[in-house]
Parts: C-alpha cells; structure tokens; sequence
C-alpha cells in the first residue's frame, strides 16, 4: 500500500518518542502489502475497527495510541488522517471532532 503521508507518524514520535518503534512497525507491515478489502487487514491488524467505507482505526503500541487513516483499496492507498494518544482519541471520539 501507498502511505500518504509519512511524516505525520514522524512528527507524532517526535512528540512521544515510545511511539516510535510500534508506529515504525504498522508502517513496515503496511508498505508490502496490498489490502483488498477490511476482512483481510484483520489478518494482520486482528483489532483495527471500520468505520464507514473507508475510515480505519489501528490500535499501536499495545493500546497506547491510535492511528486513524482512511483505507483506499481501489488506489492502493492509505491516507493518514490523525494520529492520537489514547487519551486525545477519547477526548475527540465524545466531542465528535475526529
């Protein structure tokens, strides 16, 4: 898959350095592949949760932070729309800004 954009994982683990290795990881796994369709990203990411069409939810580093992207499996492509603690995703999920 064709991530877009990877400085966004870079600018959040310069923020939370911990973060960096687990965010490294998802990339690596998801740079090789080429998803279809969510049955088959849950091979691989067995607690990401769909919402909508599109729109992914990864669980990274054992729950600590959530990286939000929107899935295009006709392009090939992953867009990356946030990437938020556990606590910000939270905090946006009640406000209804995510």
């Amino acid at each position: 898959m064709h991530i877009i954009t990877r400085k966004r994982l870079q600018e959040f683990w310069q923020d939370h350095p911990e973060s960096e290795n687990p965010l490294r990881a998802w990339f690596s796994i998801m740079r090789l592949k080429h998803y279809s369709n969510p049955h088959e990203i849950r091979r691989d990411f067995p607690s990401a949760s769909f919402l909508g069409q599109w729109r992914t939810v990864f669980n990274i580093g054992g729950n600590k932070y959530r990286l939000i992207v929107d899935m295009r499996y006709d392009l090939g492509r992953v867009y990356i729309r946030h990437v938020l603690t556990h606590a910000e995703y939270t905090r946006r999920t009640r406000e209804g800004t995510l």
